[in-house]
């Protein structure tokens, strides 16, 4: 059903934030899907990336071969992948009424290279601004995991670590505290949403969290009692599809071991 209750679409800015393993792409996906079904353009972007320039830039910033690189740099060079980001892609699509999720932005460079690496906070303060040119989300969700950084690392890095991810738990651990204390400091703009053991009601805290943004999620579960249960349902899938696949190529599988 196309959305009637925003008067005026405008373009709107979303932005998730969160520690490793947080679980930010899911319910960004989850989120723009249920958008586009109510009538809204969704654009879904990442950071450092979301351009040609700032994706080669990810590359170099997150390549754990890049072992001498300064703290310095690694600032400078998430600035210039968002100013790229900012001007060329998120102003314009804002502009013509979209709305933007883009997974981590400034809350998460003050946090891993502020608090995390221990570089001047004014500082960071200040390339931020330089870099969005007055740009600041409408709303951002700070998803927590609600474990400890190791907790979260484990999850993040099953299949690999980059550069980041390898920092150490205890530059991780600032890192989580960092979010928080961002979250305290600006409860209007920061939404705290803590990770469920089931996916479906952490959606539903996410969704609760933006009502006030799209009139049409404050009574979503009553109109569909099922809306959020979609993925739980896709996850028992997955690991059922999983478990086959794996049974169908051990040995003896075709014998019936």
């Amino acid at each position: 059903m196309p959305e009637t209750q925003d008067l005026a679409p405008r373009g709107i800015f979303i932005t998730f934030e969160g520690g490793e393993g947080a679980g930010k792409t899911t319910h960004i996906r989850f989120l723009a899907e249920a958008l586009r079904a109510h009538g809204r353009e969704v654009l879904c972007l990442r950071e450092p990336g979301g351009t040609d320039i700032g994706e080669q830039l990810r590359a170099v910033v997150l390549d754990p071969r890049n072992v001498a690189m300064t703290d310095e740099a690694e600032l400078l060079i998430y600035e210039a992948a968002r100013a790229q980001l900012v001007k060329q892609v998120i102003a314009p699509a804002l502009a013509r009424g979209v709305v933007v999720l883009c997974d981590r932005f400034t809350d998460s460079t003050v946090a891993y290279q502020a608090y995390g690496r221990g570089l001047s906070r004014e500082f960071v303060d200040g390339a931020n601004a330089f870099a969005c040119q007055g740009l600041r989300p409408d709303r951002t969700i700070l998803m927590a995991t609600g474990g400890t950084a190791r907790t979260g690392l484990a999850r993040a890095t099953h299949r690999g670590a980059d550069r980041l991810e390898r920092a150490g738990e205890e530059f991780h651990a600032r890192v989580n505290e960092a979010f928080m204390d961002i979250a305290r400091r600006d409860p209007g703009r920061v939404r705290v949403v803590t990770s469920a053991d089931r996916k479906s009601r952490t959606a539903s805290a996410v969704f609760s969290q933006l009502k006030d943004l799209f009139p049409w999620m404050a009574d979503v579960e009553q109109r569909d009692p099922a809306f959020f249960d979609r993925l739980d349902v896709k996850r028992s899938q997955v690991g059922r599809a999983g478990l086959r696949s794996s049974a169908e190529s051990a040995p003896g599988a075709s014998q019936g071991v």
